[in-house]
């Protein structure tokens, strides 16, 4: 079949389009709207798992497109990076980074978090129309990233346009030049942090590049882009989906409302219900595999469908509705294996101090256009809003 996601109607609501792939078959064949490119997509829970862990699939991008006189112009430093790498350079390039967002990491940040949070909401006047996606869940993701990071203040929205112009489905264009000038920028700054070095954790990748030799000048802009883009993209989606899927199931809302504390526990069950990732990274198989008793040829690229498998009925009951009681720890919002996102526990912090503040502040929230207005991003990898009218009658200010 011809690949979903080139119907603009599929970004509105791809849900109805997975449950009818999955229940044909859970890994099958889709072809570009030309029909000269082949993938494989994967929509079931089990399947999915078991491709994001297999060692088969490669996600060597370079490797795979060497030699196929690609046309696109991305700047070195985002065609190549973190996310596609095999080990053992994938291997030592995550542990480079890792320890910048464990659990206690995260706990150090949280007061800049909430900080920031108070000061975006302060300028929300009740009674009026607010943007919830410009106003809030992408300006607060970036700011805290880039605060990990020693982003200047004044070059911050810069960071912001050039983020969000990677993801301009159909605009190869557009995203080449974006990867230039955001790889560019972190290139100027990683000389200016040399001149004059921080203590951020930009200036700690430089120190393991300068010091111990352990990164390449290009491994360090490489993941200097991906941290900063990869750092607010997905929590920008994430922030905004779960707002939206508690407006448009008012029985999940009142029950945080009423216990704020259980925010932490439902997480999950809102990553789950409304995947800020749509369609993991880029994979292809190094050798022929059996997947859902599909055969893969070596050399395909393999699509998994986190959005489609988390709403897999055999591993969720119920998939299409939010439980605020579900158990759904086993998600694949954040992938599986040893891709599995290294900044999930920063973008739950962040979540859970944002609805904290939101739910507090603003009791009286609700939708300003109907559920079927809302307008959704195209974009392949991330499922995201474009913009997200909210109102609120009360404003219970530091309540």
């Amino acid at each position: 079949m011809t690949d979903p996601t080139q119907d603009p109607r599929f970004f509105q609501d791809p849900y109805p389009t997975y449950a009818a792939m999955r229940s044909a078959c859970p890994v099958q064949a889709v072809s570009s709207a030309s029909g000269g490119h082949l993938s494989y997509l994967v929509t079931g829970y089990a399947e999915a798992r078991e491709a994001l862990a297999d060692a088969r699939l490669s996600k060597d991008a370079a490797a795979f497109f060497a030699g196929k006189g690609s046309r696109r112009r991305l700047h070195p430093a985002v065609a190549h990076n973190m996310l596609s790498s095999d080990p053992p350079e994938h291997t030592r390039l995550r542990k480079l980074v890792t320890k910048a967002f464990t659990t206690e990491a995260v706990a150090k940040l949280r007061p800049f978090i909430a900080k920031v949070t108070d000061n975006l909401l302060d300028r929300w006047n009740a009674g009026e129309p607010f943007d919830f996606m410009t106003g809030f869940a992408v300006p607060l993701p970036v700011i805290v990233i880039c605060e990990l990071l020693g982003v200047p203040e004044e070059d911050r929205p810069d960071i912001q346009r050039w983020s969000g112009e990677l993801f301009a489905t159909g605009r190869p264009d557009v995203i080449d030049a974006a990867s230039h000038t955001l790889a560019d920028y972190m290139a100027d700054l990683i000389a200016a942090k040399r001149r004059h070095p921080g203590s951020s954790l930009l200036d700690r990748l430089i120190s393991a590049r300068d010091s111990d030799d352990r990164l390449t000048e290009e491994e360090l802009v490489s993941l200097a882009v991906l941290l900063v883009v990869a750092g607010h993209e997905t929590t920008t989606s994430f922030l905004g989906n779960a707002a939206l899927s508690l407006l448009k199931h008012p029985a999940e809302l009142d029950r945080l409302r009423q216990d704020p504390d259980g925010i932490p526990a439902v997480l999950d069950e809102l990553l789950r219900f409304d995947s800020p990732v749509s369609t993991a990274t880029f994979r292809y198989t190094t050798q022929t595999i059996t997947l859902g008793g599909t055969a893969i040829p070596a050399g395909a690229p393999v699509l998994v469908a986190l959005g489609a498998a988390n709403r897999d009925p055999e591993r969720f009951p119920s998939p299409d509705r939010p439980d605020a009681g579900r158990e759904a720890a086993g998600h694949l919002a954040f992938g599986h294996g040893i891709h599995r996102c290294v900044g999930a526990p920063l973008a739950k912090a962040e979540a859970e101090i944002a609805l904290r503040a939101v739910l507090a502040r603003f009791p009286g929230l609700r939708l300003a256009v109907p559920p079927e207005q809302v307008q959704w991003r195209h974009a392949r990898l991330v499922r995201g809003l474009a913009s997200l009218p909210v109102l609120s009658q009360a404003l219970l200010h530091g309540s």
